[in-house]
Protein backbone atom coordinates (compact mmCIF):
# COMPACT_ATOMS: atom_id res chain seq x y z
CA UNK A 1 0.00 0.00 0.00
CA UNK A 2 1.33 3.35 -0.84
CA UNK A 3 0.72 6.54 1.60
CA UNK A 4 -0.24 9.49 0.01
CA UNK A 5 2.19 12.20 1.49
CA UNK A 6 0.57 15.17 1.99
CA UNK A 7 2.63 16.65 5.50
CA UNK A 8 5.35 19.15 5.83
CA UNK A 9 8.89 17.15 6.22
CA UNK A 10 9.79 18.94 9.68
CA UNK A 11 13.66 19.31 10.75
CA UNK A 12 14.88 17.88 13.82
CA UNK A 13 17.33 20.53 15.80
CA UNK A 14 18.35 20.89 18.92
CA UNK A 15 15.93 23.42 19.83
CA UNK A 16 13.21 21.18 19.97
CA UNK A 17 15.24 19.01 23.06
CA UNK A 18 15.84 21.75 25.42
CA UNK A 19 15.04 20.14 27.60
CA UNK A 20 15.15 16.70 26.25
CA UNK A 21 13.04 14.87 29.09
CA UNK A 22 11.24 15.73 32.09
CA UNK A 23 12.63 16.91 35.45
CA UNK A 24 12.98 14.13 38.13
CA UNK A 25 11.41 15.12 41.37
CA UNK A 26 13.84 15.43 44.67
CA UNK A 27 12.92 11.80 45.63
CA UNK A 28 12.57 10.37 42.41
CA UNK A 29 13.74 6.67 42.64
CA UNK A 30 14.65 3.91 40.03
CA UNK A 31 10.76 2.68 39.56
CA UNK A 32 10.13 6.26 38.37
CA UNK A 33 13.11 6.61 35.57
CA UNK A 34 11.15 2.88 34.18
CA UNK A 35 12.27 -0.38 33.09
CA UNK A 36 12.92 -1.45 29.80
CA UNK A 37 14.31 -4.72 28.88
CA UNK A 38 16.97 -5.43 25.29
CA UNK A 39 15.87 -9.35 24.16
CA UNK A 40 17.97 -10.97 21.12
CA UNK A 41 21.78 -12.32 21.21
CA UNK A 42 22.09 -15.70 19.39
CA UNK A 43 24.93 -17.35 19.24
CA UNK A 44 28.00 -14.82 17.98
CA UNK A 45 25.72 -11.94 18.40
CA UNK A 46 25.73 -11.11 22.35
CA UNK A 47 27.48 -7.74 21.59
CA UNK A 48 24.57 -6.77 20.18
CA UNK A 49 22.35 -6.81 23.18
CA UNK A 50 25.25 -5.31 25.57
CA UNK A 51 25.50 -2.41 23.51
CA UNK A 52 21.86 -1.52 23.26
CA UNK A 53 21.62 -2.28 27.01
CA UNK A 54 24.48 -0.09 27.82
CA UNK A 55 22.65 2.43 25.82
CA UNK A 56 19.42 2.28 27.36
CA UNK A 57 21.30 2.51 31.18
CA UNK A 58 23.13 5.49 30.17
CA UNK A 59 20.40 7.30 28.45
CA UNK A 60 18.83 7.15 32.36
CA UNK A 61 16.26 3.96 32.10
CA UNK A 62 15.92 3.23 35.80
CA UNK A 63 15.95 -0.81 35.25
CA UNK A 64 17.86 -2.41 32.51
CA UNK A 65 17.20 -6.15 31.24
CA UNK A 66 19.31 -8.32 29.35
CA UNK A 67 18.05 -11.35 28.06
CA UNK A 68 19.54 -13.50 25.31
CA UNK A 69 19.19 -16.73 23.35
CA UNK A 70 22.42 -17.95 23.61
CA UNK A 71 23.79 -16.65 26.65
CA UNK A 72 27.37 -18.81 27.10
CA UNK A 73 26.94 -18.53 30.51
CA UNK A 74 27.41 -14.38 30.24
CA UNK A 75 25.35 -13.27 33.49
CA UNK A 76 27.00 -10.28 34.33
CA UNK A 77 28.05 -7.12 32.00
CA UNK A 78 31.39 -6.38 34.31
CA UNK A 79 31.53 -3.01 32.62
CA UNK A 80 28.07 -2.25 33.71
CA UNK A 81 27.25 -4.63 36.40
CA UNK A 82 23.89 -2.59 36.67
CA UNK A 83 21.67 -4.49 33.67
CA UNK A 84 20.47 -7.63 35.25
CA UNK A 85 20.57 -10.43 32.73
CA UNK A 86 17.35 -12.94 32.67
CA UNK A 87 15.89 -15.61 30.73
CA UNK A 88 13.91 -14.39 28.04
CA UNK A 89 11.27 -16.34 29.73
CA UNK A 90 11.33 -14.84 32.94
CA UNK A 91 10.98 -11.36 31.41
CA UNK A 92 7.04 -12.19 31.00
CA UNK A 93 7.39 -12.12 34.37
CA UNK A 94 7.97 -8.96 35.26
CA UNK A 95 5.18 -6.64 36.22
CA UNK A 96 6.97 -2.92 36.04
CA UNK A 97 7.98 -3.46 32.42
CA UNK A 98 7.51 -0.62 30.46
CA UNK A 99 9.25 -0.73 27.00
CA UNK A 100 10.97 -3.56 25.43
CA UNK A 101 13.19 -3.69 22.46
CA UNK A 102 13.63 -7.00 20.65
CA UNK A 103 15.90 -7.76 17.43
CA UNK A 104 19.82 -7.18 18.06
CA UNK A 105 21.69 -10.18 17.21
CA UNK A 106 18.16 -12.26 17.31
CA UNK A 107 18.86 -14.69 14.71
CA UNK A 108 15.99 -16.12 12.26
CA UNK A 109 15.73 -19.31 14.16
CA UNK A 110 12.05 -20.97 15.30
CA UNK A 111 12.73 -19.85 19.05
CA UNK A 112 13.74 -16.13 17.59
CA UNK A 113 9.96 -16.35 15.44
CA UNK A 114 8.33 -17.56 18.68
CA UNK A 115 9.54 -14.77 21.18
CA UNK A 116 9.08 -12.57 18.60
CA UNK A 117 5.57 -13.37 18.23
CA UNK A 118 4.82 -13.27 22.15
CA UNK A 119 6.03 -10.18 22.41
CA UNK A 120 3.48 -8.24 19.51
CA UNK A 121 0.98 -9.25 21.30
CA UNK A 122 1.72 -7.85 24.43
CA UNK A 123 0.48 -4.68 25.87
CA UNK A 124 3.62 -3.37 26.30
CA UNK A 125 5.76 -0.24 24.23
CA UNK A 126 7.99 -2.24 21.87
CA UNK A 127 10.64 -1.57 19.39
CA UNK A 128 11.55 -3.96 16.55
CA UNK A 129 15.09 -3.78 15.14
CA UNK A 130 17.65 -6.06 13.26
CA UNK A 131 16.62 -9.77 12.77
CA UNK A 132 13.47 -8.50 13.94
CA UNK A 133 12.22 -6.65 10.93
CA UNK A 134 13.78 -9.61 8.96
CA UNK A 135 10.87 -12.06 10.64
CA UNK A 136 8.82 -9.85 9.96
CA UNK A 137 9.68 -9.57 6.33
CA UNK A 138 9.67 -13.32 6.27
CA UNK A 139 6.27 -14.27 8.26
CA UNK A 140 3.11 -12.88 7.06
CA UNK A 141 1.45 -13.69 10.60
CA UNK A 142 4.04 -11.65 12.49
CA UNK A 143 2.86 -8.88 10.22
CA UNK A 144 -0.88 -9.07 11.08
CA UNK A 145 -0.24 -9.47 14.94
CA UNK A 146 2.11 -6.12 14.54
CA UNK A 147 -0.44 -4.13 12.51
CA UNK A 148 -3.25 -5.36 14.95
CA UNK A 149 -0.99 -3.96 18.34
CA UNK A 150 -2.85 -0.36 20.25
CA UNK A 151 0.42 -0.37 22.21
CA UNK A 152 3.39 1.72 20.77
CA UNK A 153 5.21 0.11 18.29
CA UNK A 154 8.79 1.80 16.60
CA UNK A 155 10.65 -0.19 14.10
CA UNK A 156 14.02 1.44 13.11
CA UNK A 157 15.05 -0.29 9.67
CA UNK A 158 18.09 0.85 7.15
CA UNK A 159 17.52 0.49 3.77
CA UNK A 160 17.97 -3.48 3.26
CA UNK A 161 15.24 -4.16 5.90
CA UNK A 162 13.18 -1.71 4.27
CA UNK A 163 13.24 -2.96 1.24
CA UNK A 164 12.45 -6.68 2.63
CA UNK A 165 9.37 -5.45 4.38
CA UNK A 166 8.45 -3.18 1.98
CA UNK A 167 9.20 -6.00 -1.43
CA UNK A 168 11.26 -3.63 -3.29
CA UNK A 169 14.95 -2.99 -3.46
CA UNK A 170 17.22 -0.91 -1.35
CA UNK A 171 17.89 1.43 -4.16
CA UNK A 172 14.20 2.28 -4.29
CA UNK A 173 13.99 2.85 -0.73
CA UNK A 174 16.78 5.00 -1.15
CA UNK A 175 15.27 6.93 -4.11
CA UNK A 176 12.25 7.61 -2.19
CA UNK A 177 13.41 7.76 1.67
CA UNK A 178 10.37 9.69 2.70
CA UNK A 179 7.62 8.02 0.77
CA UNK A 180 9.09 4.54 2.48
CA UNK A 181 9.19 5.30 5.81
CA UNK A 182 5.64 6.93 5.51
CA UNK A 183 4.74 3.79 3.87
CA UNK A 184 6.51 1.09 6.67
CA UNK A 185 5.22 3.50 9.32
CA UNK A 186 1.50 3.14 8.09
CA UNK A 187 1.86 -0.84 7.02
CA UNK A 188 2.73 -1.26 10.49
CA UNK A 189 0.95 1.14 12.10
CA UNK A 190 3.76 2.36 13.96
CA UNK A 191 6.68 5.13 14.46
CA UNK A 192 9.27 4.19 11.60
CA UNK A 193 12.93 5.07 11.87
CA UNK A 194 14.38 4.91 8.50
CA UNK A 195 18.10 5.05 9.14
CA UNK A 196 20.90 6.53 6.98
CA UNK A 197 22.42 10.28 5.69
CA UNK A 198 19.51 12.64 7.33
CA UNK A 199 17.61 10.25 9.07
CA UNK A 200 13.76 10.21 8.93
CA UNK A 201 11.04 9.87 11.29
CA UNK A 202 8.27 9.38 10.71
CA UNK A 203 4.47 8.19 12.22
CA UNK A 204 1.87 6.41 11.05
CA UNK A 205 -0.15 10.04 11.13
CA UNK A 206 1.97 11.04 8.03
CA UNK A 207 3.81 13.44 9.90
CA UNK A 208 7.71 12.89 9.37
CA UNK A 209 10.82 14.21 10.65
CA UNK A 210 14.31 14.69 8.80
CA UNK A 211 17.54 15.22 11.25
CA UNK A 212 20.13 17.22 10.95
CA UNK A 213 22.34 15.89 13.19
CA UNK A 214 25.36 13.00 12.62
CA UNK A 215 28.00 12.07 10.14
CA UNK A 216 29.99 9.09 8.16
CA UNK A 217 31.01 8.06 11.35
CA UNK A 218 28.02 6.45 12.04
CA UNK A 219 28.81 4.21 9.58
CA UNK A 220 30.26 1.56 11.67
CA UNK A 221 29.07 -1.76 13.50
CA UNK A 222 27.07 -1.48 16.67
CA UNK A 223 25.74 2.02 15.92
CA UNK A 224 22.43 0.71 15.09
CA UNK A 225 21.94 -1.18 18.12
CA UNK A 226 22.78 1.58 20.42
CA UNK A 227 20.11 3.51 18.67
CA UNK A 228 17.82 0.87 19.68
CA UNK A 229 19.04 0.93 23.35
CA UNK A 230 18.62 4.82 23.30
CA UNK A 231 14.83 4.84 22.12
CA UNK A 232 13.93 1.92 24.41
CA UNK A 233 15.41 4.11 27.32
CA UNK A 234 13.18 6.99 25.91
CA UNK A 235 10.11 4.77 25.95
CA UNK A 236 10.63 3.40 28.96
CA UNK A 237 11.22 6.88 30.89
CA UNK A 238 7.54 7.91 29.37
CA UNK A 239 7.86 9.40 26.19
CA UNK A 240 5.41 7.74 23.30
CA UNK A 241 7.20 5.97 20.21
CA UNK A 242 7.37 9.14 17.83
CA UNK A 243 8.84 11.36 20.64
CA UNK A 244 11.45 8.91 21.63
CA UNK A 245 12.58 8.14 17.65
CA UNK A 246 12.90 11.74 17.55
CA UNK A 247 14.48 12.50 20.56
CA UNK A 248 17.28 9.50 20.18
CA UNK A 249 17.84 10.26 16.31
CA UNK A 250 18.85 13.46 17.24
CA UNK A 251 20.70 12.70 20.27
CA UNK A 252 22.99 10.04 18.52
CA UNK A 253 23.79 12.28 15.15
CA UNK A 254 24.61 14.97 17.55
CA UNK A 255 27.09 12.38 19.80
CA UNK A 256 28.65 11.31 16.87
CA UNK A 257 29.56 15.34 15.93
CA UNK A 258 31.04 15.79 19.52
CA UNK A 259 33.06 13.21 18.73
CA UNK A 260 34.47 14.51 15.69
CA UNK A 261 34.29 17.82 16.89
CA UNK A 262 36.82 16.80 20.22
CA UNK A 263 38.92 14.97 17.44
CA UNK A 264 38.05 11.86 17.94
CA UNK A 265 37.24 10.89 14.20
CA UNK A 266 35.27 10.70 12.01
CA UNK A 267 37.86 7.82 11.03
CA UNK A 268 37.71 4.88 13.86
CA UNK A 269 34.45 5.60 16.17
CA UNK A 270 33.01 2.90 18.06
CA UNK A 271 29.36 2.48 19.42
CA UNK A 272 30.88 1.83 22.62
CA UNK A 273 32.73 5.47 22.35
CA UNK A 274 29.72 7.14 20.77
CA UNK A 275 26.86 5.91 23.97
CA UNK A 276 29.10 8.08 26.37
CA UNK A 277 29.04 11.14 24.01
CA UNK A 278 25.24 10.61 23.95
CA UNK A 279 24.80 11.03 27.22
CA UNK A 280 26.78 13.96 27.28
CA UNK A 281 24.79 15.43 24.61
CA UNK A 282 21.24 14.63 26.30
CA UNK A 283 22.36 16.16 29.54
CA UNK A 284 23.57 19.18 27.49
CA UNK A 285 20.43 19.03 26.24
CA UNK A 286 18.67 19.30 29.85
CA UNK A 287 20.62 22.01 30.88
CA UNK A 288 20.03 24.00 27.58
CA UNK A 289 16.43 24.03 28.60
CA UNK A 290 16.77 24.69 32.39
CA UNK A 291 19.11 27.13 32.47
Amino acid sequence: MTKSNTHIAQPLLASLFQPALPPRKIDAHKGDAGSVAIVGGDKGMLGAVLLAARAALLMGAGRVYAAMLANDGLDVDMHYPEIMFRPSAELTLLKQLDALVIGPGLGLSDAAEAILAFWLTQDVKLLLDADALNLLAIHPHLQALCRARSADTVITPHAAEAARLLGTSSDAVQKNRSDSALNLASQFHASCVLKGPASICAHHTGSYFINTSGNPSLAAAGMGDVLSGMVGSFMAQGLDGLAAIKLAVFVHGAAADKLVDDGVGPFGITASELTLSARAVLNQLNLAGRI
